[in-house]
């Protein structure tokens, strides 16, 4: 479960509005398409969190083609995967915890995305469901020289 969602732009003259089709509760502005975007995070991430409280269906990110596309953070999308995996399932948080031998206000945590859960905790919950995760790492920018940790940089 890759959630990455592409995010609508509209520029006034005094401001950058962010968008998500298929989200409506998601909506953030900044001065600069970059402070918009910077904002789009929080904001998608507060709109799915509502989705979750709600005990609604996490919406699946559309395909706009040419639109910049907003990633959630990894511990938040091991939450959301945790949450897809007990809907699909029909489990409840009493039965996870119950798995998981821990209490339902433990399996709450860690579905709720403003929480720091270790994400240890979000992988065992998984599994107690018969899924996994999996972690992808990415360059965003590059290094001017290359660094090794294995050797003193000067």
């Amino acid at each position: 479960m890759q959630l990455a969602y592409p995010a609508a732009l509209e520029v006034r003259p005094d401001t950058v509005l962010v968008s998500f089709p298929g989200i409506p509760e998601a909506l953030t502005e900044g001065d600069t398409k970059a402070d918009a975007l910077s904002e789009a995070v929080d904001c998608l991430v507060a709109a799915l969190g509502g989705y979750v409280h709600q005990r609604r269906r996490i919406p699946a990110p559309s395909h706009a083609q040419d639109a910049p596309m907003v990633k959630l953070p990894a511990l938040v999308a091991a939450k959301l995967a945790l949450y897809e995996a007990m809907w699909e399932r029909n489990a409840t948080e009493d039965g996870l915890a119950e798995q998981l031998g821990a209490t339902r206000d433990a399996v709450q945590r860690l579905l709720d995305l403003d929480h720091r859960s270790p994400i240890g905790q979000v992988e065992r919950a998984l599994q107690a469901l018969g899924m996994g995760l999996a972690v992808e790492a990415y360059a965003t920018w590059r290094l001017s020289r290359p660094f090794s940790p294995l050797r003193q940089q000067t």
